[in-house]
């Protein structure tokens, strides 16, 4: 469990595999241990805090505690729960990742080394329950013989909140477990069924809604309802995270809809969602947001930017952009530039995300590679965006498809797919991103001394990257 040095994007460091650095100085850059007392970490993920916050609300006696330390734990324990991000790295930058290094990524490496732990096996000969949730266990359903090796009793797929008792209550009286469960609409929570977080979360993570209305057809995100948090609830999680920092980060599929019920920005709900946030912390980030509503409502933009930046120099966010062509816009994803056709695509692209160059908004993109449909001529205008883009300060990360949401029935990318084209799309996001990574780590790392020796270590990791990399003859 790690906290990434206090900054969230440096998590997807845990998505490489073993690399030109040695494994331990890699992994004190990218994901150092999490600070913990007597096992317990000060602060964990989002997503398992809510598990917690369910079970005490059920009258469970039930700790959360750093997988490094779970020895001792495990001795009285009836029921183990681990929350799963992506357990095999499968997901679309592990397996991208994976795909270039030829090598399994760490987090793939770390999970499988917890589970053939000697605490866990002994603690299975002794009665141990294992359930597993969280956003990556649909990777099981390609590794099922991995559950039935280590032994994992039960795997729940979908919004926990109103099945984890029931399925612990089950796993307390010796009950048989469904091997794998996955959440009914029926029980999907409500809102008001949604409890607040009870102790930190990792980097002050705070959910102000779930769900989204674009329907992007390999998002499973669009599948689930759309539920937007009210204020008190928002600013009471913000309290209890003032245990080990006082920012926040902001998440949701797309903050700039924050209140809405369309695609359309609502300016009152967003305005003073920002407002009381900046009043209560010092500094705002954000999860995810998207082009087209960035693009949609410039002035609320930058109304919020200016919000934000009262505080700081920059804030971050997570944005899809998976195409340059407006074609294959319309197939898999034709309510991703709206309010605006979705022929408009490439332009809300110049839009949205000149926009948050000039607002100082630093989007971490994506792009999709070797996806359902895709033509040469789809590769064609998404390389020229590429040269569009490249005085917008940002990270574009080309990701091979992997068959998620309404998707999930396709086949994957398979390397022996790879045309000319796609390397073209590939090397130019590389020089894009080293072209701007010295800038964005004096822009992102923190100027006390700490930050400045980790900088130039940074720094230090990009210059060996770039001299591999030219090392196999490939011009940066």
């Amino acid at each position: 469990m790690s906290d990434y040095h206090h900054n969230e994007f440096l998590g997807f460091g845990t998505c490489a595999p073993p690399n030109v650095l040695p494994n331990w100085f890699y992994k004190w850059l990218f994901f150092p241990p999490i600070k913990t007392e007597g096992g317990v970490p000060v602060a964990a993920p989002y997503g398992l805090r809510k598990i917690e916050a369910e079970l005490a609300l059920e009258g469970f006696d039930a700790v959360v505690v750093d997988p490094d330390h779970l020895g001792k734990y495990l001795e009285n324990a009836k029921v183990l729960s681990i929350y799963v991000m992506d357990p095999f790295g499968l997901g679309p930058a592990s397996s991208t990742f994976a795909f270039f290094l030829q090598k399994e990524p760490f987090l793939a490496e770390y999970f499988r080394k917890l589970m053939s732990s000697k605490e866990i096996k002994e603690a299975k000969e002794r009665g141990l329950k294992v359930i597993l949730g969280g956003p990556g266990v649909w990777q099981f359903k390609y590794r099922p013989e991995f559950a039935m090796k280590y032994g994992i009793d039960c795997i729940i797929d979908g919004e926990g909140e109103k099945v984890i008792g029931k399925i612990v209550r089950a796993a307390l009286n010796d009950e048989n477990l469904p091997e794998y469960y996955e959440v009914p609409p029926e029980e999907v929570p409500s809102l008001e069924e949604i409890p607040g977080i009870i102790a930190p979360s990792i980097n002050e993570l705070v959910e102000i809604g779930r769900g989204c209305c674009r329907g992007c057809r390999f998002c499973n995100v669009t599948l689930r309802p759309l539920r937007w948090y009210p204020y008190e609830k928002i600013l009471k999680e913000i309290e209890v995270n003032r245990k080990t920092g006082n920012g926040v980060c902001l998440h949701a599929e797309d903050v700039m809809l924050y209140g809405s019920r369309n695609t359309t920005p609502d300016t009152e709900k967003l305005t003073r969602l920002h407002e009381i946030v900046s009043d209560k912390c010092d500094g705002i980030g954000w999860s995810h947001c998207s082009l087209a509503a960035v693009a949609s409502s410039p002035k609320l933009f930058s109304q919020v930017a200016e919000i934000i930046l009262q505080k700081q120099s920059w804030w971050g966010a997570e944005v899809g952009i998976e195409t340059g062509s407006a074609e294959l816009a319309k197939k898999i994803m034709p309510a991703k530039a709206h309010p605006f056709k979705v022929e408009e695509w490439p332009e809300v692209i110049r839009t949205g995300m000149g926009l948050m160059h000039d607002n100082m908004l630093v989007p971490a993109c994506t792009l999709i590679v070797g996806g359902p449909e895709e033509t040469e001529d789809d590769l064609i205008r998404t390389i020229e965006m590429m040269d569009v883009l490249r005085d917008i300060r940002s990270l574009i990360v080309p990701l091979f498809f992997v068959p998620m949401g309404r998707f999930r029935n396709e086949e994957w990318f398979d390397e022996t797919e790879m045309n000319g084209l796609h390397q073209e799309l590939l090397l130019r996001c590389l020089r894009h991103d080293l072209y701007w990574a010295d800038s964005l780590i004096d822009l992102s790392i923190g100027r006390d001394w700490p930050g400045k020796l980790r900088s130039s270590f940074y720094k230090l990791f990009v210059g060996l990257v770039k001299r591999r990399i030219e090392r196999e003859g490939v011009e940066i």
